[in-house]
């Protein structure tokens, strides 16, 4: 039941009770103002859409801390990743904002503001995709009636041109790297493994007999902190056929340092699991810069020296090109890497993949000619040269 009553200081206050019976109201200064907040009320409730009032009074930082303990989806890294996100860029702007009185108008100039920093379209990207998660659930959670995120527009995200091996690259950088971590590089650039895979590979998922590795676990370190895990998607779980070059390399890595079947196939030297960070500082820069695949560059202002060059996840663009160049099929590339679909595989390589055109014009010059002859067929394999 709803009702409006006239109060001693001559405003009007709507009074009525909310879908959980609980008595509210709300003081208008015109009577035809509360008649129509009670209408109002009354669609909402009849449609499922009530809002409790209540709710959007609430702080963005206050629900923030809510809305981290729900969740349960994400890995260790991911997780760390977006909390870091939400509390260097977000919480600093909205935190003491009542959920409310943030509108889409706020939300884009919080985005120009982020890209007039000179943060990246990817970071921006990222950071407005986090917002909207924390206020759509609040949408879920019936604390607001719509998301001020919807419809605003993020920075377009130019791709990285990506790197590509040679061979012969790949045999120096193999070569100029610690012997440990020989068939490391192997294994990258021509089985396509991610780094967090190589590091979490285990004996017993290599076979050696068949030429086969199988992909099923992961090791990611987060704030010094290493984390063991399935991979992120089901298409990441995969038995991957490795090229001769890469199963001798792993044949003569374990008959050097035998593993019984639980141990990590790549280990540190003092016999644990390789932390990522400090094997890029010690281990990866210098090789790559005794190969020629990078180089120690010297900040003039601070002095500090930074490695710049070859990425461990170039190794991984490497095998995707030569697997291209072998004349592997968008479907056998997919699954090799491990790509949640084909369509994923020909949007990041596609331009790697031989051309058809000059096929489908010979194919309707003899369709219109009448020709029965079978057309000539262009270039079926491209080189990594031309990946390059």
């Amino acid at each position: 039941m709803a009702f409006i009553k006239k109060q001693p200081n001559g405003r009007w206050r709507a009074r009525y009770r909310d879908p959980q019976g609980r008595a509210r109201s709300r003081n208008f200064a015109r009577k035809v103002d509360a008649e129509q907040f009670l209408t109002t009320v009354a669609h909402s409730k009849l449609v499922g859409a009530y809002v409790d009032p209540a709710g959007g009074r609430r702080t963005f930082e206050d629900w923030a801390k809510e809305w981290r303990t729900g969740i349960v989806d994400l890995r260790p890294s991911t997780l760390a990743r977006d909390l870091g996100y939400l509390n260097r860029y977000i919480v600093p702007t909205f935190g003491p904002v009542r959920l409310g009185e943030i509108d889409h108008a706020q939300v884009r100039t919080w985005v120009a503001g982020l890209s007039a920093r000179g943060l990246s379209p990817a970071t921006v990207t990222l950071a407005a995709g986090i917002l909207k998660k924390v206020m759509g659930t609040a949408v879920t959670a019936g604390l607001l009636a719509s998301s001020p995120c919807v419809g605003v527009k993020v920075p377009r995200i130019e791709r990285e041109e990506m790197r590509f091996l040679t061979p012969a690259e790949i045999t120096t950088l193999a070569d100029a790297i610690a012997p440990a971590f020989r068939a490391l590089v192997l294994l990258g650039g021509y089985g396509g493994l991610r780094i967090g895979e190589m590091l979490g590979l285990r004996a017993k998922s290599v076979d050696l007999l068949r030429a086969r590795v199988d992909v099923v676990e992961i090791m990611t370190e987060v704030s010094g902190h290493l984390y063991h895990g399935p991979p992120k998607t089901r298409a990441g779980r995969r038995v991957v056929p490795l090229p001769r070059v890469a199963t001798d390399a792993l044949t003569e890595h374990l008959r050097m340092r035998p593993a019984s079947p639980e141990d990590l196939v790549f280990r540190a030297p003092e016999g644990g699991p390789v932390r990522l960070a400090s094997w890029r500082r010690r281990v990866w820069a210098p090789a790559c810069v005794s190969a020629g695949l990078g180089e120690q560059v010297k900040d003039d202002e601070t002095g500090k020296v930074s490695y710049v060059g070859l990425r461990p996840h170039d190794l991984r663009h490497t095998a995707v090109g030569l697997w291209i160049a072998a004349g592997a099929s968008p479907k056998e590339i997919a699954t090799r890497a491990g790509h949640t679909s084909v369509s994923f595989t020909l949007d990041r390589y596609g331009h790697l993949l031989p051309g058809t055109e000059q096929r489908v014009n010979d194919a309707l010059d003899v369709l219109a000619g009448g020709d029965t002859a079978a057309p000539k067929r262009g270039a079926d394999v491209v080189s990594i040269e031309g990946a390059r």
